[in-house]
């Protein structure tokens, strides 16, 4: 985790990851059931391959702070939008996750325009692959204190520099200003930086 993460949150924690391949949905329905009263534990299944994430502190840091810089900017821009939060998206015996923050834009569909998710410990083999199956539109990865975006193509995924959905959206001070060791700092700071 890099220093400047740390700062944000005063503690060097990272995520735990827990991988199995060759998992039915019934078998991840049973595992599923089983952490249902656990706090801080997120499950995802895609195409057999379960994923068993443990959400610490800084992962819920930035993404509160992300949601809240994200309003601004919708607010600031005029830019109607719906959030969907980490809500489940499942094509059920197939794929079912949350992404930690979903968006539609002009009206609210069942399937967000865009999802984001934060990733404090990376090496996720189903990173692209549960998007695709429910055909988002546009994802992002905010890994290490960098944004990756990725853009649906013909069935395929393609990493482009720029939202196209948010296309006036700085990336490079919506990231910094993440980064900041003030929420307060970070919310004047990107408010200023997208009124320029």
């Amino acid at each position: 985790m890099t220093q400047a993460l740390e700062n944000i949150v005063g503690l060097p924690e990272e995520e735990q990851r827990f991988f199995r391949r060759g998992l039915s949905w019934e078998q991840f329905k049973v595992i599923q059931s089983s952490f249902e009263n656990v706090p801080g534990v997120r499950l995802f299944y895609c195409e057999g391959v379960l994923e068993i994430v443990g959400i610490g502190k800084p992962h819920e840091a930035i993404k509160c702070l992300m949601a809240a810089l994200l309003i601004i900017y919708f607010e600031v821009k005029s830019i109607e939008f719906f959030p969907s939060g980490s809500f489940t998206q499942a094509i059920p015996k197939i794929v079912e996750y949350q992404a930690d923050l979903s968006y539609c834009f002009g009206n609210d569909k069942p399937i967000p325009d865009l999802s984001i998710e934060v990733v404090i410990t990376s090496g996720s083999p189903i990173k692209l692959s549960k998007y695709k199956l429910t055909q988002v539109p546009e994802v992002w990865f905010w890994e290490d204190g960098t944004f990756e975006v990725y853009c649906l193509r013909e069935q395929e995924y393609e990493k482009v520099v720029k939202s196209e959905l948010l296309p006036e959206l700085d990336l490079s001070v919506l990231n910094r200003c993440l980064l900041l060791s003030s929420p307060l700092e970070a919310i004047k700071e990107f408010r200023q930086g997208i009124q320029q």
